[in-house]
Formats: structure tokens, sequence, C-alpha cells
């Protein structure tokens, strides 16, 4: 029977995530060389070549993608193993990473997380992020789950899973000086300051297209994709700011904010993204096939 050496896998897997040998020794404070025989090492007991060497640096072979698969699941394990001792419970938990969008509310990754928690004793990791380096992370395998506002491309389906949790009306939000712009909504938003989200977003293109058939022309003062943000620069009279229904009942409640009317037909969908794994996390797995969320 061939042992594995999990010496010369540590090193092959602290490679693979950092990019590069010369990225892996300094954080291992090894030197090259040593990280560079180990790897070798590891390939001839493999009988794999797991590294693509070129002049831009080390590219996974799909045996190396293979064995960085597993090798993620194994110090993972390994970590969560650590962690369980430490804290000595002494029983198991299952370890789920959360990808979140900022544009996302809170409300929903809090409700994510509470339905984590009911489904079994767990430890939770929330990583928040643009879509493209989630979606990225969520592929390598050091993401379970994401939770978006846009699923991954069309192209992208034997790569991804994806399901629509809601599709959520959009209403323009004020300071109670705009109040006045209720009179004849959503004419009245002519030449008015916007907060708006950034252009790689659909919801953006969604309200251009909205504002454009309609011809209504308004002043982009502030972009940003952070519902946060947006909510704070509104909160100071700044611009208007046009939001899901649900992500101003707070500022709405405090007084803070006030409805100014909805968009009709503009929506802003979320989404739950999962990716095909040898090893699928089961929380993970539940939460994509029964997770609900009351928006």
């Amino acid at each position: 029977m061939a042992w594995l050496n999990y010496h010369h896998l540590y090193y092959f897997w602290v490679t693979a995530t950092e990019g590069s040998i010369s990225s892996a020794s300094k954080k291992l404070r090894i030197g090259q060389p040593t990280i560079s025989t180990q790897i070798k090492n590891l390939e001839e007991s493999m009988s794999q070549v797991l590294f693509k060497r070129k002049s831009r640096g080390l590219h996974l072979t799909e045996a190396g993608k293979v064995v960085l698969d597993y090798a993620n699941q194994i110090f993972n394990l390994g970590n969560e193993l650590m962690e369980v001792v430490k804290d000595e419970t002494f029983s198991r938990r299952t370890h789920i990473q959360i990808g979140a969008l900022d544009s996302v509310p809170k409300t929903l990754v809090q409700s994510l997380i509470h339905s984590a928690q009911k489904i079994a004793p767990c430890v939770i990791t929330v990583i928040e992020g643009g879509g493209d380096y989630l979606f990225r992370e969520l592929q390598a395998h050091r993401i379970d789950i994401v939770v978006s506002n846009f699923p991954p491309t069309i192209g992208s389906s034997k790569e991804y899973f994806s399901r629509l949790l809601a599709k959520i009306p959009i209403t323009v939000f004020s300071t109670k000086k705009y109040q006045p712009l209720k009179r004849k909504f959503p004419n009245s938003l002519q030449d008015q300051p916007f907060i708006m989200p950034t252009l790689h977003s659909k919801l953006r293109h969604d309200l251009n297209h909205y504002f454009q058939t309609r011809q209504i022309k308004i002043d982009v003062v502030i972009e940003t994709q952070d519902t946060s943000i947006q909510k704070l620069l509104g909160n100071e009279g700044m611009g208007l700011v046009p939001l899901p229904d649900i992500a101003g009942k707070e500022l709405i409640k405090e007084g803070k904010l006030i409805k100014l009317g909805r968009l009709q037909g503009v929506t802003e969908d979320f989404w739950l993204v999962s990716s095909p794994r040898k090893f699928s996390n089961p929380i993970a797995e539940t939460l994509m096939k029964n997770f609900k969320w009351q928006a």
C-alpha cells in the first residue's frame, strides 16, 4: 500500500494556494529549493505532473486540480479537528464558509446563518467581496456557498448550481426634504441627485433602462455597490437611493428615510449558488435544497 507524505502534500497545497513557490517560501519561511524538492517528490510518488511551469509562474495541471481539491478537504478537516480539541467540546462541528456580495442585504445573510445553525452544530465563516472573487473561491472549494444578487454566467452551468431565492421590488428612498417628489412620481425624479449602484451590476442596468424608457434624466452623483454606504449617504440627504423594499425598512421605522415610490417592473433578484464537488458540505447542500428567505 502506498502511503501519502503529508509534508509533501502540505508544501504543494501552500504553493498552489499562494500561486508561486516564492510566495510559499515567504509564508512557510523555508527556502525555495526545499519546497521545489518536496513538490517533485510528491509528483514522483503519484506519478503525475501537478504544475505546469511557465514564464509567468505555476499553473495547475488537471491532476494538480484534483490533488488540490483533496488537499483543501484534508487540511480544512485538520483545522477543524484542532478547533474541536482546543475547545474541549469533543463533538465535531461542520465548518461552512459562506460568501456574500457587499450589495446583498445583511438580513438575508443573517437568515442564512440562522438556518445553517438549525441544521446542525457548525462553525460559520462569512466572507464578503465582489462576485468575480467569490465565484472563483467557490469554484476552488475555498467557499461552500455564495449568496448573490446575480447568478453566474449562462456558460458556467457545469461549474455552478444556482437557485433563485427572491425577487424584491425596488423603491426610491430619501430624507424628508425630498417628500414633495412623491407627487407626480416617477416623473418628479427628473434632474434629481441619485446614489446608484455601480455600472457592473444588473440592477444598475435595469435602473438605467427604466429611466431611459420613460425619458427621465437623473443626476448620478455617487456610485457604490455597498447598500450600507448607499443608506448612510442617503440618510445624509446627499441623494435619492433606489433599494430593495426590505433594505430601507429599519431606517423608515427610525424616521430617517421615507419612501418616495416604487419603480414598477424593477426588481433585485437574490440567488444561492454552489459548485459541484467530490465531498459536498452537508449543511451547504441542505441550504441549497431547502433554504427559504422571508424577505
